[in-house]
């Protein structure tokens, strides 16, 4: 069971850490960011949290009901992150482009953290404010809220994915992720083409552009289709989901 988390008017300790450090939310979330960079997804625990921050473990449960409530203000923060990297045009298709690449950038920064929290839901307020941000700007553009939500939630479901499929490449280590990356070029390019026709005929393109996320074609992909379907809209004069 979770522990009780203390009100926030009494989180703050009277006394420094044992590194002359006040504690905070945000920094113990951005020590345990550090702790998953030097030691993987799999490597964050209270103890080791703890020790980084010069405090007993037990002190981050004044701030987090348990470790899986971290793991969603650290989701939080990348969200934010991403937020708060982004301003908008006012032109919608280019808005939400940005915006997705910015989501897909903050988590890339942080690979480890990525793998950990990019399928999570916060609840928290950087979260609704990047969704309240999504849906006002489909909203605004045009689209009714049957197509506003479904548009949202391929949206941002696309940005984690890859957020997390790429990211899980760079979390790799260096020589394991480039032993995959030269497949392409070892493995791939010398299939032979009495077999392998399609693939022979492509190969120098497949060794180029496998190594790069796919994210930013998806993406686009996704916005022509949204955009084709609201210019449709207002052709057709229709104004509302069927």
């Amino acid at each position: 069971m979770a522990k009780q988390v203390v009100p926030e008017t009494a989180r703050r300790r009277r006394r420094p850490t044992r590194q002359g450090t006040v504690l905070s939310e945000r920094l113990i979330v951005e020590t345990a960011l550090r702790v998953l960079r030097e030691h993987g997804s799999g490597g964050l625990t209270a103890r080791r949290l703890g020790t980084a921050l010069g405090a007993d473990p037990s002190t981050l449960y004044r701030y987090f009901g348990g470790m899986d409530e971290l793991t969603r203000a650290i989701g939080e923060e990348l969200l934010g992150r991403a937020l708060d990297s982004w301003s908008a045009s006012g032109e919608w298709r280019a808005d939400l482009r940005a915006l997705g690449l910015a989501v897909h950038s903050s988590y890339l920064a942080h690979p480890q953290a990525a793998a950990l929290t990019a399928s999570r839901v916060t609840g928290r307020p950087r979260e609704i404010a990047l969704d309240e941000t999504i849906l006002g700007i489909l909203r605004s553009a045009g689209f009714p809220d049957p197509a506003a939500v479904r548009l949202y939630h391929a949206f941002i479901d696309l940005s984690l994915a890859f957020a997390a499929l790429d990211a899980g490449a760079l979390a790799l280590t260096e020589e394991a992720r480039a032993a995959d990356e030269d497949l392409w070029s070892s493995t791939y390019a010398r299939l032979p083409a009495e077999s392998f026709p399609h693939i022979a005929a492509t190969a120098a393109l497949l060794a180029a552009r496998m190594p790069h996320s796919a994210y930013p074609v998806v993406l686009d992909t996704l916005l022509a289709g949204a955009a084709a379907e609201l210019s449709a809209r207002r052709r057709t004069g229709l104004d509302r989901e069927d």
